[in-house]
């Protein structure tokens, strides 16, 4: 009886945090956790970066730039699960269905292991080819390849489970404990990261070092989300039974991969354009790429404030559109796009006054040849100064995407996805390549994500339209 009163009195706290807090205390609980893993799972990639600048070899630092393709897409197939499964998970949570909730809580997690085993296989089989396509040169594909066969081909599927769980976790209401997985998982990789590159293996194994602290520091963080997602499911609709997974309803499995799908495809395609990015930048220059290589992780910080701001505001804005609480909802997204985008103008300011020395910390201009070093340096610093004014309007794409992943308008955001990448952003990419050379392709970033925000907002509104017609057909 006692524990049974205190699993009552742990979700009825939940649910009042997400229906009846006042929404800043409400928001600010639940997104500073998560932007604060989000920024130091940045680390995972970001310190490889770092460390492999200090060798001042800039053919490595091109090649971490081909293999953040294929780790981005990792991001991708986890929010098939994560995204899909923990959206479902608190629209379930809003309407008081917990034996459903606790079965889509278990699908999350198998359909996470089988899809993160087939990804291995297949870049495990066309590793080189995939290379290759991806701008890969004689002089870069070797470090790419022992980077992408451990921190992919072998550690794929503890990378993409920890990321489920740890969506699954702010789902449910513990934010702190998946801010604590994926923090703790990238302070590991700080600490592992120079031991391997510079004291374990031998000068020239600086990039394979960096993977395998990298992987070491994934299935560590995927070990500790396990054992909280357990814990928490003494409290929670949280399960990891089989028999859970396999008696999943048809209706909420169509549901789940309604907004999944989408949520992978947009992130997938985000994905496509960096390949894009990567093989017009590869054709002026290896010192092209390995520059936008730089600012594409220095632009990823704000990006990661803004995407943590938005994974805090999902299951808030999802558990009141599935109560009914239709105000409180609204509220949830002006007050969360009103911090995102003070966020994005910091940002700009921060990043125009200062993107030389920015630049300068993913690559050292005084340890290998300083020649091309200091080249890299300067189209890198240019790119940022190009790129950066895009933030405001990246946020918005997300922010809106977010909600009505939240709402389960899963067709609103496939549709946002596809006009995004696929109409705006990469043919405005091939177009300001051809015009202005490497200027333009920089240009094509705040040029495509305007355009993109524009026609979220508009589908937005138009998602909130209909969900307010609904429920007054309700009513009456």
């Amino acid at each position: 009886m006692i524990r049974k009163s205190r699993d009552s009195k742990s979700t009825v706290s939940k649910q009042e945090l997400f229906a009846s807090t006042p929404v800043p205390k409400a928001l600010m609980t639940m997104a500073v956790p998560t932007i604060i893993s989000q920024l130091i799972n940045l680390i995972y990639n970001m310190v490889d970066a770092f460390f492999i600048g200090r060798t001042g070899n800039s053919y490595m630092m091109a090649a971490t730039s081909l293999t953040l393709t294929l780790v981005m897409m990792i991001a991708a197939l986890s929010n098939l699960f994560g995204i899909g499964g923990g959206s479902l998970f608190a629209r379930l949570m809003g309407v008081r269905k917990p034996e459903e909730a606790r079965k889509v809580s278990a699908f999350s997690i198998y359909g996470a292991v089988c899809i993160g085993t087939v990804y291995s296989l297949l870049v495990g089989v066309f590793l080189d080819p995939l290379l290759r396509f991806l701008g890969a040169s004689d002089a870069t594909i070797g470090y790419a390849r022992s980077y992408a066969l451990i921190v992919i081909v072998i550690g794929s599927i503890p990378a993409i489970l920890s990321q489920v769980l740890a969506h699954l976790l702010r789902n449910a209401g513990f934010s702190g404990q998946a801010s604590a997985g994926l923090s703790g998982g990238g302070i590991l990789n700080v600490l592992l990261d120079p031991l391997f590159m510079f004291v374990l293996l031998p000068k020239g194994q600086e990039v394979t070092g960096a993977a395998i602290a990298t992987a070491l520091s994934n299935t560590c963080a995927c070990a500790y989300l396990l054992f909280a997602y357990r814990r928490a499911s003494k409290n929670a609709p949280l399960s990891i039974s089989p028999r859970s997974a396999l008696s999943t309803e048809k209706n909420n499995i169509r549901a789940l991969f309604s907004v999944g799908v989408p949520s992978a495809v947009l992130t997938g395609l985000f994905d496509v354009a960096n390949v894009c990015v990567n093989i017009l930048a590869a054709g002026h220059s290896d010192l092209v790429l390995a520059g936008m290589g730089i600012v594409m992780k220095v632009e990823r910080i704000p990006n990661a404030v803004n995407l943590g701001i938005c994974q805090g505001m999902l299951p808030i804005v999802a558990f009141n559109y599935a109560s009914g609480n239709h105000e409180r909802m609204q509220e949830v997204i002006r007050t969360a796009r009103k911090v995102g985008l003070l966020v994005s103008a910091c940002c700009i300011v921060f990043f125009e006054i200062f993107a030389d020395p920015s630049c300068r910390l993913f690559l050292s201009a005084t340890a290998g040849d300083t020649e091309t070093a200091l080249i890299t340096i300067g189209y890198a610093t240019l790119f940022l100064r190009i790129r950066c004014i895009a933030s405001p309007m990246q946020f918005i794409n997300y922010h809106t995407s977010f909600c009505m992943q939240a709402m389960g308008e899963g067709k609103k955001t496939l549709l946002h996805a596809f006009v995004r990448e696929l109409v705006f952003y990469i043919p405005f990419m091939f177009l300001l390549d051809r015009l202005f050379g490497e200027t333009g392709l920089a240009a094509a970033l705040p040029v495509g994500e305007t355009c993109g925000a524009v026609f979220a907002l508009f589908l937005l509104h138009k998602a909130i339209q209909e969900a307010r017609a609904r429920k007054a057909a309700k009513t009456v």
